[in-house]
């Protein structure tokens, strides 16, 4: 197998007929099952690329959720590969972006293994994928070729620094958000840095630059349409477009159904007026509320805030909306855990969906005090109204607000 401590040559191993046949071999083995594979596999085959194998198995797996059982399957990960890369359905909703805009290539800067090269070479975009990690583009590559993907794809090893993009009629940019001690806060240490990535970007005629949701909105250039995407109501990311949209806007967007919201900042509704807690509230996607976009959510709604400092919208009126959840609330109580679980007694709820937005009490612990039982359902929402911390008890109305 090589030396097994060089990771590009059990990478490489992998990649051989003896390491295909084993991926193949180990692709269903569950983690109890490994060792007793392990020995066996080990009879035939070397010790290091059994222990590769099983390792890339396991990786497989973790990335079934981002890109779906088919593709994780024939693709290679790293450890980071999985946990930094785009999900796939996030990929293509930014490679669409680009697709309507015109653009038939793409500089591709901090590629990582692929995934948004992918997304991008799937819509039919040449793409240049660059990154400086020699492993992490060994598997970019192979990524391409197992997806048939690589005649639209190059992949580079290089520091994005250095190279030129002007053939390229846009460039998309995903600083490392992560470093030896976890999650990166400050927009100035990521590598590269935003400070260069804005400039990259400006030189384009078109660009996408992925940043961190958190980012502070005074870190947002005025020249850019920064937009919020939220999956399956996650937040998963910010991205900031040069070229595209309108500038100097809030863009929120909720996939897999794509809806989006937008507002220029020059007319951003004012925050909405605290009001008393109606019949219905409104529970914002987070990448509504990232964009600062609540305010157009109560317009719609006809509502106000429950509390100056909560992102709940509550209105008299049931209107549906994609953009935020909707539920009917039947009982507000001061915070009294006492007189909650007696409520819930008296009503026979033993499902029980506990949110909180204020509330320093986590759900679990609320959930193991009211000791829930029957076959009633309940949300309560942990909470401040007013400035007060209080229990709002409701249910769905059926739907994103119905």
């Amino acid at each position: 197998m090589g030396d097994v401590n060089d990771p590009l040559a059990s990478f490489a191993a992998l990649r051989t007929d003896e390491g295909r046949s084993l991926l193949d071999a180990v692709r269903d083995v569950e983690p109890s099952q490994e060792l007793a594979v392990a020995t066996r596999l080990r009879r035939e085959h070397p010790a290091d690329l059994v222990s590769a194998a099983l390792a890339q198995a396991r990786l497989r797996q973790r990335a079934v959720p981002k890109f779906g059982a088919a593709d994780a399957a024939r693709m290679y990960f790293t450890p980071n590969g999985v946990e930094q890369s785009t999900r796939t359905t996030v990929a293509t909703y930014r490679a669409r972006r680009f697709q309507d805009l015109g653009v038939r290539g793409v500089a591709d800067l901090c590629c990582g293994i692929g995934g948004d090269a992918i997304a991008l070479a799937r819509a039919g975009i040449s793409v240049l994928a660059v990154d400086r990690d020699p492993l992490t583009c060994a598997v970019a590559r192979a990524n391409a070729e197992a997806l048939g993907l690589a005649e639209l794809i190059e992949v580079r090893e290089a520091d994005v620094t250095d190279v030129d993009t002007s053939p390229y009629d846009a460039v998309f940019v995903d600083p490392a958000r992560r470093g030896g001690r976890g999650r990166i806060f400050d927009p100035e240490a990521y590598s590269p840095p935003l400070s260069w990535a804005v400039e990259a970007a400006r030189k384009a005629p078109r660009a996408a630059l992925k940043i961190a949701p958190g980012i502070p909105h005074d870190a947002v250039p005025g020249e850019t349409e920064a937009e919020w995407i939220s999956d399956g109501g996650d937040v998963k990311e910010a991205v900031l477009w040069f070229g595209a949209g309108v500038p100097g806007s809030h863009r929120a967007t909720l996939l897999p159904a794509g809806d989006t919201l937008a507002s220029p900042l020059a007319t951003m509704l004012p925050d909405p007026a605290v009001r008393p807690v109606g019949r219905y509230l409104y529970e914002p996607d987070g990448a509504v509320i990232r964009a600062h976009l609540v305010a157009e959510v109560a317009a719609r709604v006809g509502g106000g805030l429950i509390d100056e400092t909560i992102a709940y919208v509550t209105s008299d009126a049931a209107v549906a909306t994609p953009y935020a959840a909707a539920y009917e609330i039947t009982d507000q109580l001061p915070f009294n855990v006492k007189k909650l679980k007696a409520l819930l007694r008296e009503r026979g709820v033993g499902i029980l969906t506990v949110k909180k937005r204020g509330s320093a009490v986590e759900p679990e612990e609320l959930r193991r005090k009211v000791k829930p039982q029957g076959p009633g359902t309940a949300t309560v929402f942990l909470t401040r109204v007013g400035g007060a911390p209080t229990m709002l008890v409701g249910h769905p109305t059926g739907g994103a607000a119905a």
